[in-house]
């Protein structure tokens, strides 16, 4: 397999997060929230973008049916537009948790998102999941998260996975028509010498990719939850990846810069994945 590719930019990122495919761009979008940035990168040019933002971002997210995206910025859902940047607040349902942020999202093929939060510490499960709905409304799913990550979402949407980093595990949900959760159970607990599970995403073939903070590499695991091969990074705190390209063949894979000393902590990188990925819903609100 061949050497992961490291993006040519002028900055890395303290918190790499939240890489997302953009077909009608032919662009990938990331964030690094710690250093309040919503990053572009053209797949026609390779030309980098970066955006600054008035808070911590931890994701951004698409609209079906608008120019733009939705995004968790600080504790609020907010809609996002850039070339200016302009923020307008969708809800806030976590304005009563001091301390708190977004951390990482994804939308379902309802055009749901998906979101979770965690204290900026690290150190105490203050964190949720929240449903945002195509109404705006913002449902609280579940609770007692202390680094929430990596919502997966298959296309049928029967079931949601969604991590504690903390935990070392990775939870499955069943979801209910309506959107409820029912309770969650664990699908994969890492090993030690692992890493930490961090962002994920699911191939084409039913694959789950997570990111492992602290392992240096992706890992790909089959339907089961079972371990199937991983793609090694030369930097330590891998936190997130996608699929991108006209063919959903490339991957991007994001890293932190925070509390390391590594020449490549911190930057986007490409792999191989040797597979496709799937569409990127979007939000439909």
């Amino acid at each position: 397999m061949p050497s992961p590719r490291i993006i040519a930019r002028d900055r890395r990122d303290t918190l790499g997060e939240g890489p997302m495919w953009s077909a009608r761009e032919e662009a990938v979008y990331w964030v690094d929230i710690l250093g309040r940035r919503l990053n572009r990168l053209s797949l026609r040019d390779d030309a980098v973008t970066s955006f600054e933002m008035p808070d911590v971002i931890g994701w951004a997210i698409e609209r079906e049916d608008a120019l733009g995206f939705v995004a968790g910025i600080g504790r609020r859902f907010v809609r996002l537009t850039l070339d200016p940047v302009t923020i307008e607040t969708i809800a806030a349902p976590e304005d009563d948790r001091d301390g708190n942020r977004f951390n990482d999202a994804k939308a379902d093929a309802k055009g749901r998102i998906w979101a979770g939060s965690m204290p900026f510490t690290c150190d105490r499960p203050t964190g949720s999941l929240y449903r945002l709905d195509t109404d705006g409304s913002a449902t609280r799913a579940d609770d007692g998260y202390t680094i929430a990550n990596g919502p997966a979402i298959p296309p049928g949407g029967d079931f949601l996975l969604h991590t504690d980093t903390a935990e070392a595990t990775v939870y499955r949900y069943a979801v209910r028509d309506d959107g409820s959760l029912a309770d969650r159970t664990p699908f994969i607990v890492f090993d030690a010498d692992w890493g930490n599970p961090d962002g994920m995403t699911f191939d084409a073939d039913g694959g789950l990719w997570v990111a492992c903070w602290g392992g240096s590499c992706v890992r790909r695991f089959d339907a089961d939850g079972r371990f199937d091969r991983r793609i090694d990074l030369p930097a330590s705190q891998i936190t997130s990846c996608t699929f991108a390209g006209t063919n959903l063949d490339r991957m991007f894979v994001t890293s932190a810069a925070d509390g390391v000393d590594e020449p490549a902590g911190g930057c986007l990188f490409e792999v191989d994945p040797g597979c496709r990925g799937l569409p990127t819903p979007r939000y439909r609100g």
